[in-house]
C-alpha cells in the first residue's frame, strides 16, 4: 500500500508578508496627539522693568476646581464675561502713560474701573484642576470683547471693521504694508493685555 504524502505549505515568505502588512498599517494609520493650546509668548527680557499696576486696572477672572467662573467674589456665567470685559476695557476713566485721555472710549468713565485701554490688564486665574474647555471658553469670550471694540474703532477710523481688514490682508498681500499699518493702529487703541496665573487653593 502506497503512503499518501501530505503537501507541505511553503511558509518561507509569510514573515515578509507580515512585515509588509505591518509597515502598511503603520504608514496609513493616523494617531491623535494632544496639541495643547497654541499661544505665542513674548521673548524674555533680561532686564525687564518693574511695572506698577493699580488694582482698578486689573480685571480678575477666576476658574475654580469645579470649573466655576468667579468675578468680584461672585459666581458668574460664561455669557457674562464678554460684557464685563467690554465695560472694563472701554471704561476710559483716566489717562494713559502719556497723560492723554481715551477719546474713543464710550464707557462709563468710572474712577473705580480701568483708566485707559492701554492700562486695562485682564488676569485669568485658573486652578490646576480646571478643564481646558472652561479656560478656552473664557479666552473666547475675552477675544470676542476685544474684537467688538476693535471693529467699532476701525469703522470710526477707516469705514470698515477690523475683521475685514484682516481678511483684506490675506486677500491682497500686495497692499500688505498699507493694510498692516491700519491693523496696528487699531490694535494700539485696544491692545490685548491678558495674563495667565495659577490660582492658589
Amino acid at each position: 500500500m502506497n503512503k499518501r504524502h501530505t503537501p507541505e505549505i511553503n511558509a518561507g515568505s509569510m514573515a515578509d508578508i507580515a512585515f509588509l502588512l505591518l509597515i502598511f498599517f503603520l504608514v496609513t494609520t493616523t494617531m491623535d496627539t494632544d496639541s495643547g493650546i497654541l499661544k505665542k509668548l513674548p521673548p524674555k527680557e533680561k532686564n525687564a522693568p518693574q511695572i506698577v499696576i493699580h488694582d482698578r486696572n486689573i480685571l480678575e477672572v477666576k476658574i475654580n476646581q469645579h470649573n466655576e467662573l468667579m468675578f468680584d467674589n461672585r459666581i458668574i456665567g460664561p455669557d457674562e464675561i464678554k460684557e464685563i470685559t467690554l465695560n472694563f476695557i472701554d471704561n476710559g476713566g483716566g489717562l494713559d502713560i502719556d497723560k492723554q485721555p481715551c477719546t474713543w472710549c464710550k464707557g462709563k468713565k468710572d474712577k473705580a474701573s480701568s483708566d485707559h485701554p492701554s492700562k486695562a490688564f485682564i488676569s485669568i486665574q485658573a486652578n490646576r484642576s480646571s478643564s481646558y474647555e472652561t479656560y478656552i471658553t473664557v479666552m473666547d469670550e475675552i477675544n470676542k470683547a476685544y474684537a467688538s471694540l476693535r471693529n467699532r474703532v476701525s469703522v470710526d477710523m477707516y469705514g470698515q471693521n477690523y475683521s475685514s481688514l484682516l481678511e483684506n490682508l490675506k486677500a491682497n498681500p500686495e497692499n500688505g504694508e498699507e493694510i498692516m499699518a491700519k491693523i496696528k493702529a487699531v490694535r494700539s487703541k485696544y491692545p490685548l493685555l491678558v495674563a495667565d496665573t495659577e490660582m492658589s487653593n
